[in-house]
């Protein structure tokens, strides 16, 4: 590496800084699906059959802790309730 070289960010860094900026009146909620490419592409096709969720709305296959199996990220945010 030249010191004109910037390191490169893990494939998964934009959808962690997305989870850091979530504003105070929304709370974020995320899915986490880990398995099989095919387990989790079939997963997320029918959630979306389902209404769940759009397939543009989970993040990419990223490779998973274990060996062979990839995870795909949806986050949701809701609105924060204030006490009663």
């Amino acid at each position: 590496m030249t010191g004109e070289e910037k390191p490169t960010q893990p494939p998964d860094a934009d959808v962690i800084s997305d989870i850091s900026e979530t504003p105070p009146e929304r709370e974020s909620l995320r899915v986490l699906l880990i398995g099989s490419r095919n387990g989790v592409i079939n997963t997320i096709q029918t959630l979306y059959r389902l209404g769940f969720a759009e397939v543009a709305e989970w993040s990419p296959l990223l490779p998973a802790p274990n060996p062979g199996e990839v995870m795909s990220i949806l986050t949701r945010y809701l609105l924060t309730q204030p006490p009663r």
